[in-house]
């Protein structure tokens, strides 16, 4: 059993756990990373096709889905894409831009999470795997009992990521504390998916470069059409938009 007292205990070792206890530990906190796989980054493996695509050259704050559209503006302020391509130079990372400013790995996201583990070791921050937490509360410092020890801390930061991809490990265990914490928590819904239609057979595989709108927002990027419906980038970017009844215009001959 291991166990100890840290000022920040960050609870999942993702792409943004990870960011968020290097950052803290260059600030001279000490700081712990839980998560309950072997591995910390998972998802970051897989994202971009394995070569992670790790930021857009075009990264805005209204391009962001938010509650709390100042959060986006405060957060990209203080930390650019340009700041993480920087990042990722120093790193010696080789990297390229496809569509629409995304930039992706010339080799593996394994450089990514490599990356990012570097960071947090330089910074002094403790990564610790195979730890499933089974409950945290709060009295003078938050208790994080764990089913392998128990650690205190002033602050905790839960970066467990979503619902997606429940093979890989996702609850909603993150959501649930934040309830029993009182915070607000958003009503969860799919987004970045892929829209299920009646079958079309013959089209499937047909993929072109199609405008996609919700409302006010519109896409133009490729569309494919499946053995299920419309998936690409278009069809993946506008479903974050879409709610029960709205309707989503497909332009198949943009100007």
């Amino acid at each position: 059993m291991s166990g100890g007292v840290f000022d920040v205990v960050v609870v999942g070792g993702g792409a943004a756990g990870l960011m968020c206890a290097l950052r803290a530990g260059q600030r001279g906190r000490r700081v712990l990373v839980l998560d309950h796989a072997e591995k910390v980054g998972k998802k970051i493996l897989i994202s971009g096709g394995g070569r992670c695509n790790f930021t857009n050259l075009e990264a805005r704050p209204e391009a962001y889905l938010s509650a709390n559209p100042h959060f986006c503006k405060s957060a990209l302020a203080r930390y650019t894409q340009h700041d993480f391509i920087a990042l990722v130079d120093r790193h010696r990372i080789a990297w390229h831009e496809k569509t629409l400013g995304q930039l992706f790995c010339d080799g593996s996201a394994r450089q990514i999470v490599a990356m990012l583990l570097a960071e947090c070791a330089a910074a002094g921050v403790d990564v610790r795997t195979g730890h499933r937490i089974t409950a945290i509360e709060k009295s003078d410092r938050f208790s994080v009992h764990a089913d392998r020890g128990d650690f205190q801390s002033s602050a905790v930061v839960l970066a467990t990521g979503g619902l997606s991809i429940p093979k890989m490990g996702a609850t909603g265990f993150a959501h649930d504390v934040a309830r029993r914490f009182g915070l607000a928590v958003t009503e969860t819904r799919p987004a970045l998916v892929p829209l299920t239609l009646g079958t079309a057979p013959e089209l499937s595989g047909v993929s072109l470069d199609v405008v996609a709108r919700c409302g006010r927002a519109s896409f133009r990027e490729a569309m494919l059409f499946t053995h299920r419906g419309l998936s690409g980038p278009a069809i993946l970017q506008v479903s974050s938009y879409w709610r029960e009844g709205r309707e989503i215009a497909i332009d198949l001959l943009p100007g």
